[in-house]
């Protein structure tokens, strides 16, 4: 018998996450594909977690998160963003930002209500939306042409994409896979168009102290009149290099919070006991260590960038995240990107993702020819991964 599948989940099969990394230790392969780093984080958080092990800490922590670190989450959110958040009824913590939007998407939507989001989009977002019943409107971002400045979005395209059933509409900031940072004015337009619409913002900020070059992360919560109708996301596994833990947050206007709590109470009820503590001491660090990960990370995407330069895939440099894009038509002319990753490995003894699986079938196209590339590895990782990408050069 052929275990039966939800109509709402048709399509969404085991994610090219899974087969990519399988393919990697296949053939061993250096992974550039899932974005998770593989050296330790800061050793004043994992301190923390290690003496936290084997106390009270191992059993179910409150329903809405350790009150030590939701009040650290408040005090992040008024440090960074200027936003103030009552801990007790504003701040929920949940099972990584994955599950703080999935909850989202079940407290909010009823079925056949509308998300509008920007496209490429990480793969979790269709899902969750899906399973809530809703549909997703999605909005293309466009590459730059010569590979430098800013992927874009056509604002008429945007205000065709909101209907009377749009509910939701979702900003990732900075953007997995891109690594754009939308600007004020993108934001000041979203803004003006949530509030014509009388729309509820999710945003998704777990990159937000990520940011290289000089670009600035600016929560859309932050701009007037926003604070009431937005849910901000975010998270301590890409800030801390603790992907594993699965410690997010939600915060936002206190019916909101407690729309997302009611459904999230149902998903993992609690997680990461011993992690909490570990994560409000992280968010506790000073500036500097917070300005050190982002001048770090920007060192490591240059080393790669440079490396895939050199292998002739011209690359359109990231703001932001853990992600580089390249066009592979230059070594695949006919811009299959699919098929250039499960080449790869042979090619090159590196593994990537395409980027044609963050795309909605409809706009599939547009992303076939571009690859994604992490470089939130060590350095002696990605020395391996450079050495290797000159075969194809």
């Amino acid at each position: 018998m052929t275990a039966p599948l939800s109509s709402r989940l048709r399509g969404f099969g085991t994610t090219v996450f899974a087969e990519m990394s399988a393919l990697a230790l296949a053939t061993g392969s250096v992974n550039l594909g899932q974005g998770f780093p593989d050296y330790p984080g800061p050793r004043e958080v994992l301190d923390v977690a290690r003496g936290a092990i084997g106390t009270s800490a191992d059993q179910y922590p409150p329903g809405p998160g350790i009150p030590e670190l939701r009040a650290a989450i408040a005090g992040h959110q008024q440090r960074f963003s200027g936003l103030t958040y009552d801990p007790d009824t504003e701040v929920l913590v949940t099972a990584g930002a994955t599950e703080a939007l999935a909850a989202t998407m079940l407290a909010l939507l009823e079925p056949g209500d509308e998300v509008v989001l920007f496209e490429p989009v990480y793969d979790s977002y269709s899902a969750s939306v899906a399973m809530a019943g809703g549909v997703v409107r999605a909005v293309p971002l466009h590459p730059p042409v010569d590979g430098t400045g800013p992927w874009t979005f056509d604002e008429a395209r945007l205000r065709a994409a909101v209907t009377p059933r749009t509910r939701l509409l979702l900003v990732n900031t900075p953007h997995n896979p891109t690594g754009k940072v939308f600007t004020s004015e993108e934001l000041a337009l979203l803004a003006d168009l949530a509030k014509q619409h009388d729309l509820t913002v999710l945003t998704d900020e777990v990159y937000e102290h990520l940011v290289f070059d000089g670009a600035r992360h600016v929560s859309p919560a932050g701009l007037p009149g926003m604070r009431e109708r937005t849910l901000v996301v975010s998270s301590a596994g890409k800030t801390f290099n603790v992907t594993g833990w699965k410690v997010g947050w939600i915060c936002g206007p206190a019916p909101l919070v407690a729309a997302v709590r009611t459904a999230k109470q149902f998903l993992t009820y609690v997680n990461a006991g011993p992690f909490q503590p570990a994560v409000a001491a992280g968010l506790r660090l000073p500036d500097a260590y917070f300005a050190a990960a982002a001048g770090d990370l920007q060192r490591r995407r240059d080393v790669l960038v440079a490396g895939l330069a050199g292998a002739g895939l011209p690359v359109i440099s990231p703001e932001a995240t853990y992600f580089a894009t390249v066009d592979v038509r230059p070594v695949r002319p006919d811009g299959d990107g699919l098929a250039f990753c499960r080449a790869l490995p042979d090619l090159a003894g590196v593994v990537a993702i395409p980027t044609v699986v963050f795309y909605t079938p409809e706009h599939a196209d547009l992303g076939r020819h571009l690859v994604r590339f992490a470089f939130c590895k060590s350095d002696a990782l990605l020395a391996d991964a450079v050495e290797r990408l000159r075969r194809l050069g």
